[in-house]
């Protein structure tokens, strides 16, 4: 599948390299084969020296060292000129366009990109835009999060491009390219880059240049990786081999229990949405307990777990169970009434 989307791409980029430039320069080409075959036939010329008398002509050189001596070849000449030296100059001028507006239009893109990235805050940097980082970016994207993409890659730079997201181009284990990026500002960082070395030589550098960042790290899975991401400072470290194997497991042992999940989480069919609440300090529901505060009756929203700091993971919590500041709320109800509750808190 994957490759067979690249094999479009590259045919699309020849096609359109192929009407934007190669077929305008057929009438050229055309010109510089007519010209030395007409004054060779109409003046005796070689076919070099037929050449460099048409190249000097439609570019309106004319040194003056070689020139037609009979009136068919003055007038060929005369034709060639008529046919030539306006196109010619079109073309130059299309070239020289493209050049310049081209360059001037990717500096001004380049410098806009950069000033929203200096404005960003609490956002994401995500290092590497596989098949992983595009993933990880189209979900922040749609949840409204605000990233940035370090790709060293030319190629996926300008497929980074076109998708609109903001990108730096170079190696995420540089410092320049990372406080680029608004590490000091940044919420989080994602390392999703191809091998456990550099994902190793990253969160380093990361966790060098922000203490308090939390670093998700992608993991091959292989013995001892793991523990090398997480010495190096990744705050959590994932396998997606051993994630895609545990999942396709649960499909086999318990397949409703994984498809009301995939419902929950990703806002599907039956209309509900898993999402996580942080209570704030100045809630209303700080201090009351679950029943008081009558979410199940107002939004139809049920609690499923609280996570409060330091303690383990709250799961059923009881009507009884009292609401603090800083809790972040587990909740399962429709996309609507969660961002209603999301206001009060």
């Amino acid at each position: 599948m994957r490759d067979s989307s690249l094999l479009a791409r590259l045919r699309k980029r020849i096609d359109t390299a192929f009407r934007k430039y190669i077929l305008p320069a057929f009438p050229l080409l055309l010109l510089l084969v007519a010209g030395p075959l007409g004054y060779e036939l109409l003046e005796g010329f070689s076919f070099l020296e037929g050449l460099y008398l048409t190249a000097i002509t439609i570019t309106t050189v004319g040194y003056g060292d070689l020139a037609p001596k009979t009136i068919g070849g003055r007038l060929f000449t005369i034709l060639l000129i008529f046919s030539g030296v306006g196109y010619v100059m079109y073309l130059f001028s299309q070239i020289t366009e493209a050049m310049i507006e081209g360059g001037l239009r990717h500096i001004v893109v380049k410098r806009q990109m950069q000033k929203k990235i200096t404005k960003l805050q609490d956002h994401y940097i995500v290092c590497g835009f596989g098949r992983i980082g595009q993933e990880i970016c189209s979900i922040l994207k749609e949840n409204n999060r605000s990233f940035v993409v370090i790709e060293s890659d030319e190629g996926v730079i300008d497929s980074i491009d076109r998708l609109g997201y903001p990108e730096l181009k170079g190696d995420a284990s540089d410092d320049d390219i990372l406080l680029a990026a608004g590490i000091k500002q940044a919420r989080g960082l994602v390392t999703v880059v191809s091998s456990d070395e550099k994902n190793v030589y990253i969160t380093l550098t990361a966790r060098e240049l922000n203490q308090k960042l939390f670093i998700l790290a992608r993991s091959s899975g292989m013995h001892g990786a793991a523990k090398k991401l997480e010495r190096a400072g990744a705050s959590r470290v994932i396998s997606p081999y051993c994630i895609g194997a545990r999942r396709m497991a649960q499909l086999i042992v318990r397949p409703t229990v994984v498809d009301f999940l995939d419902l929950a989480t990703q806002a599907g069919d039956l209309g509900l949405r898993m999402e996580e609440l942080m209570v704030g300090k100045q809630a209303a529901y700080v201090g009351k307990t679950l029943m008081e505060t009558g979410v199940r009756q107002k939004y139809g929203i049920i609690v499923v777990a609280i996570k409060r700091e330091d303690m383990p993971m709250i799961f059923n919590p009881g009507s009884e169970t009292k609401i603090m500041a800083g809790d972040i709320l587990i909740v399962l109800g429709e996309s609507s009434h969660i961002s209603a509750l999301s206001e009060t808190l």
